[in-house]
């Protein structure tokens, strides 16, 4: 079946035989239109099915109700939530939202910052991706009047509204947990340090270690153990230490954490009595594994309903000099089965 040609307004005019010029006036309430001509044009625009550009018709009234956001990847549980956060207020306001994904590339990353420069967004809020190197294409957007919100993932040096997860907090009272619960050798599976919440993770970990005097112990920290697959690997190495750790604090992602546990598991360890494992995110799948994994939980959809009623509070409006301001949402520890060793 093919698909039909969408209705334009010259089509309606042809029809007609009447100017493009008077049935764009009659459909958009302009002057110079007989009365009984409008309602013959909107009659024949209902027959002809005829849908309004609203892009263009935004455009033309200097405003576009159209937001685009830019995640690292849509099928994340933290990422989904935030988006279903930021849609349940910009629905509310009549906005809709263009949703694209970097897949954790910033050549990708770029392409979709363009992309919505170029569908004339009101509104960009992006997380910025792993291999983030500048910021020119976010102050591109910006040079062009597009308002712009980081979140999660930002980059320090861009002046911006930002919404952030206190980080490092989380981190020090999961490790403060662990310390807790009688584990002595805690390693901690790490994120690209060239992002801002993977470096205040790490300083978290420190940071408890220091306050329960524990030493750093540089064997026990690895590098870019953020996925399934790294965790996986970087478990592997840690375990076949002579001298293993008794828990592992996988600061990047419940899906590391994932891989800390499927290693364990092929190995007979029993967690949580000989290893430890703490993850990050709240994933839907940590409640069901076997243990429970203990994890940090972000509270994703309110940080999206934060970060859409920033820009309808503090931004939509036709001041230039906004003062960005950064808003700050403390994570919460859950704890389950998986560092459990004692009763709490």
């Amino acid at each position: 079946m093919k698909n039909q040609k969408r209705t334009t307004i010259y089509d309606i005019a042809k029809k007609l035989n009447i100017n493009a010029s008077s049935v764009s006036r009659a459909l958009t309430n302009g002057m110079n239109v007989s009365e009984a001509t409008r309602q013959l044009i909107v009659k024949t625009a209902k027959e002809l099915n005829y849908k309004q550009n609203s892009l263009a018709s935004n455009l033309r009234k200097g405003q576009n109700q159209t937001i685009g956001v830019v995640v690292p990847r849509i099928n994340q549980n933290f990422f989904a939530d935030v988006i279903a956060g930021i849609e349940e207020v910009t629905y509310q306001e009549g906005y809709n939202l263009i949703i694209c994904q970097s897949n954790e590339s910033y050549e990708r990353e770029v392409k979709c910052v363009n992309t919505l420069i170029n569908q004339h967004v009101s509104c960009i809020i992006i997380s910025i991706s792993a291999d983030f190197e500048d910021g020119q294409h976010l102050k591109n957007a910006m040079d062009q009047g597009i308002r712009l919100i980081q979140f999660d993932r930002v980059a320090d040096n861009l002046d911006t509204f930002k919404v952030l997860n206190d980080n490092e907090q989380a981190s020090e009272e999961a490790v403060s947990h662990l310390i807790a619960q009688g584990y002595k050798r805690i390693a901690l599976l790490e994120g690209p340090q060239n992002l801002n919440i993977f470096k205040q993770r790490k300083a978290g970990y420190l940071a408890a270690l220091k306050k329960h005097g524990y030493p750093v112990l540089p064997e026990l920290i690895k590098e870019n153990a953020w996925t399934k697959e790294l965790g996986a690997e970087a478990t592997s190495a840690l375990l076949n230490l002579p001298d293993r750790p008794d828990a592992i604090f996988a600061s990047t992602s419940d899906f590391s954490a994932l891989g800390v546990l499927e290693v364990a598991t092929k190995m007979g360890l029993n967690v949580p009595n000989e290893l430890g494992v703490c993850g990050y995110s709240n994933e839907a799948f940590t409640e069901i594994t076997s243990p429970s994994i203990t994890t940090i939980d972000q509270y994703s959809m309110s940080m999206g309903k934060t970060i859409a009623n920033l820009y309808f509070q503090n931004m939509l409006s036709d001041q230039v000099n906004v003062v960005p301001k950064i808003v700050s949402i403390k994570p919460k520890l859950i704890i389950r089965s998986s560092t459990q060793r004692y009763s709490i």
